[in-house]
């Protein structure tokens, strides 16, 4: 097994508030290139960027694993296919069989992946606003559970569920464009 397959694997296994965590003390305790907390509101847009760097990568590090080593088994799965190796007795270009017929059949699966997950992302931001005190949803939830606000947490509810069902409908459009087979009436 590779290096990259078994960090992909190892970012897969950690939870969010872990990777937050982490990030936390080596990237602003230790070598304070970036804030520990808040948002940078009121200031201009690249010191907001500047602090949403770590939530960022705190809540897409599991997902950019899950990614890639979906990708990869996607990959060596389509390699492996007659039509790839038919393209390739053609005379075809290995750069055009890779990206015209083996990435593109890759990539459902793929698709797949990032619509179910879509889910998942939006409840990992939760916990990892409430880790970098970042106003936003997440804590807007948080923050309205501990309340019993149970009319602000049955709207961002409605809400996070109404963008899951828009994210897997545009991954439905996706599936259509990807493959020529899937057709909707």
């Amino acid at each position: 097994m590779t290096l990259s397959v078994t960090l992909a694997s190892a970012a897969f296994a950690a939870p969010n508030f872990w990777f937050a965590i982490i990030l936390i003390y080596v990237f602003a305790y230790r070598l304070g290139w970036f804030p520990i907390f808040g948002s940078g509101a009121g200031q201009d847009s690249l010191t907001v960027l500047h602090h949403l760097v770590l939530p960022a990568a705190a809540i897409g590090l599991r997902y950019a694993a899950l990614i890639a080593r979906m990708s990869r088994s996607a990959m060596l799965e389509v390699l492996s296919a007659d039509y790839v190796r038919t393209a390739l007795a053609k005379g075809l270009t290995r750069r055009r069989v890779l990206y015209k017929h083996a990435l593109q059949n890759a990539s459902i699966p793929i698709v797949t992946v990032i619509g179910l997950e879509a889910a998942f992302l939006l409840g990992g931001t939760v916990v990892v606003e409430s880790v970098f005190a970042r106003p936003g949803l997440g804590k807007l939830l948080f923050d309205a559970m501990f309340a019993r606000d149970y009319p602000v947490v049955q709207g961002v509810v409605v809400f996070f569920a109404v963008l899951v069902v828009l994210l897997n409908w545009i991954v439905d459009m996706v599936y259509a464009m990807l493959d020529p087979r899937v057709r909707y009436t």
